[in-house]
């Protein structure tokens, strides 16, 4: 019997195909991973104690194959289907997120691995969001989107069929892994063909524009992938020097030594043309290049005085004016790593080292006296999930003028949920096992 094709493998296949396809649809993504890894070679090259525990912690060789990309899927049905399909490639649905208080008509989550082995191998994640039709104002609107909704199909037939294969058999040969990441791949695809008229367009467009981009097109084409940087200021600075425009702020937390969650900022989407059901022309903007720069996850506390921070710094200005604000009113969060555990503010992967594996240590020795002797060495885990307040402001500084608009439903977990066919995953969950994983690997109690 042929060895099924691992997740892991189907997954870094299904990401590589992926960033090519967005390479010869928008080609200033190709600048944008070109732009990355120059700004990571310059940061490696100038921080030896950065490459040398990137490369402790087997994350170096992540980082050039990191992505996220992000979709949108207009019903149950379609969320369902893709939920079954990752799954074939190791991602689970982790995280929800409520983004109509930022004026998005959406909720979300993120479909990414769960293991640090996994991670480690290629932590692609696809930040996926559900359009909430009963935030349509408009009742013959809404019943006319869910009825155009209903009708189309973004999975190829034959897709379909190799997900029921592998639900049925268990896994994919080689062939057949093959076969699924060419037909998955057209979900994702870019389709100038909308599925509606420009009446009906230019309906959705002025209920909201994000509307108009899930509801009209055949697929949930991808609107954007994002590499990794180890310095997003200065790929910031840098943008306009490869041909690229940035947005106007770099969204998250500011610049600090032990950098925190996660920091985006993107190019300005592309206008690209779409033909209609009766032949009219027109342009529409919605995808478009992010860089993202991740730092250390935070606990629960942690999180909880972030969140207060950033309320508090509000938004204003210029990059700078922002960024300044920013470090001024973040000034009271520690910003060294003692102080993040002490605190208890951020989650870290504990190993010994080769000193504390030869003389063992106690099961209930303190983690920062093993520290300081030299026995046990902790590192940052990486925050692998969102902000839904970064999110937001990406997809709004994509959207164009008169986007910005709020809605006041509740979020609905239970119900994305119930589209979704599962359970969504705490994410600090996963941080918290990880951590206490860690410190059983060390012998020491959890």
């Amino acid at each position: 019997m042929e060895k099924f094709v691992s997740a892991d493998i189907l997954r870094e296949r299904f990401s590589q195909a992926m960033s090519t396809m967005y390479q010869q649809e928008v080609p200033q993504y190709g600048t944008l991973l070109q732009l990355v890894a120059d700004v990571n070679q310059q940061v490696l090259a100038q921080d030896n104690a950065l490459a040398e525990r990137l490369t402790a912690t087997d994350e170096l060789a992540r980082l050039s194959v990191e992505r996220h990309g992000a979709i949108r899927v207009g019903s149950a049905q379609e969320l369902s289907t893709l939920r079954q399909l990752f799954a074939i490639m190791g991602m689970y649905p982790v995280g929800y997120y409520d983004l109509a208080p930022a004026g998005v008509p959406v909720h979300s989550t993120a479909f990414r691995p769960h293991e640090g082995d996994a991670l480690r191998r290629n932590p692609f994640r696809l930040f996926t969001s559900l359009l909430r039709l009963e935030l349509i104002e408009d009742r013959a609107l809404r019943e006319q989107a869910a009825a155009i909704l209903a009708k189309r199909r973004i999975f190829t037939p034959r897709c379909l069929a190799l997900i029921e294969e592998h639900q049925r058999t268990g896994g994919f040969d080689e062939q057949s892994a093959e076969e699924f990441v060419r037909e998955a791949l057209e979900t994702f695809r870019w389709h100038r063909q909308t599925i509606v008229d420009r009446a009906t367009w230019e309906a959705l467009h002025q209920q909201h524009r994000l509307i108009a981009d899930v509801v009209c097109f055949p697929g949930c084409h991808i609107n954007h992938l994002t590499p990794r940087t180890l310095d997003i200021d200065r790929a910031q600075a840098l943008m306009p020097e490869y041909g690229i425009t940035p947005k106007a702020i770099i969204e998250g937390p500011p610049r600090r030594q032990v950098p925190l969650l996660l920091r985006q900022t993107s190019f300005k989407a592309l206008e690209e043309p779409v033909i209609f059901q009766d032949g009219a022309e027109g342009r529409h903007t919605a995808r478009f290049g992010e860089i993202e720069q991740r730092g250390v996850a935070l606990t629960p506390a942690g999180r909880e005085r972030y969140d207060r921070l950033l309320a508090q710094a509000g938004s204003g200005g210029d990059n700078q004016q922002h960024q300044q604000q920013l470090a001024r009113i973040f000034s009271e969060f520690p910003d060294n790593e003692r102080e993040l555990r002490q605190q208890q503010l951020a989650w870290f992967e504990y190993r010994l080292t080769e000193k504390g594996r030869r003389q063992g240590v106690p099961p209930d020795a303190d983690c920062e006296t093993l520290i300081e002797k030299g026995m046990l060495t902790a590192d940052p885990q990486i925050y692998e999930d969102f902000l839904p307040v970064s999110a937001a402001g990406i997809f709004q500084s994509n959207l164009g003028e008169g986007a910005q608009e709020r809605f006041s439903m509740q979020a609905s977990r239970a119900d994305f949920e119930a589209a979704l066919g599962c359970e969504i995953t705490d994410e600090m969950s996963l941080y918290a096992a990880r951590q206490a994983e860690s410190l059983r690997r060390c012998g020491l109690n959890a």
